[in-house]
């Protein structure tokens, strides 16, 4: 639930700086010389990236927790079995083994949704984010896919 609320007030934040930004750039539009308005475009051009990579970020989210939430239900969500550190850092050798469980496991039903989304953990476990990203991503996609009617 912590991992929610500093998501959605970090997001907050964000929305409240693309406006100040994106008023800053109205301004500069406002004052009509050739320099500020060249500035201004360039300045709304900032919050514009903003707001489509805080959709596409928070979509995403959306999508792999409803993943989640349907995984549990089934009573397939991965058992946190990592070994870790008494600072309760993860042991990288205890990543490394369910990681190649993992992979195998995906290896093995490389069109199931569930394989992937559990490597998708055990990437970010083993601390390789672009590549826990892909497998979600991934995920998501299968899921949608069986989802769709035929």
């Amino acid at each position: 639930m912590s991992a929610k609320i500093t998501y959605t007030i970090t997001a907050a934040v964000l929305v409240v700086y693309f406006v100040l930004v994106g008023s800053r750039g109205v301004l500069l539009i406002q004052n009509g010389t050739a320099i500020t308005v060249t500035f201004g475009i360039a300045v709304l051009i900032l919050p514009v990236i903003g707001v489509w990579f805080l959709w596409k970020n928070t979509q995403f989210v959306r999508k792999a927790n409803r993943l989640a939430s349907e995984l549990d239900a089934e009573g397939g969500l991965p058992v946190d079995e990592l070994r870790r550190f008494p600072s309760g850092r993860i042991d990288r050798d205890s990543a490394d083994e369910v990681f190649a469980r993992r992979k195998a496991e995906t290896e093995a039903a490389p069109d199931d949704w569930r394989s992937w989304f559990r490597l998708a953990i055990a990437y970010h476990d083993a601390r390789d984010t672009p590549r826990a990203r892909k497998a979600m991503q991934r995920a998501i996609a299968l899921h949608d896919a069986e989802a769709a009617p035929s």
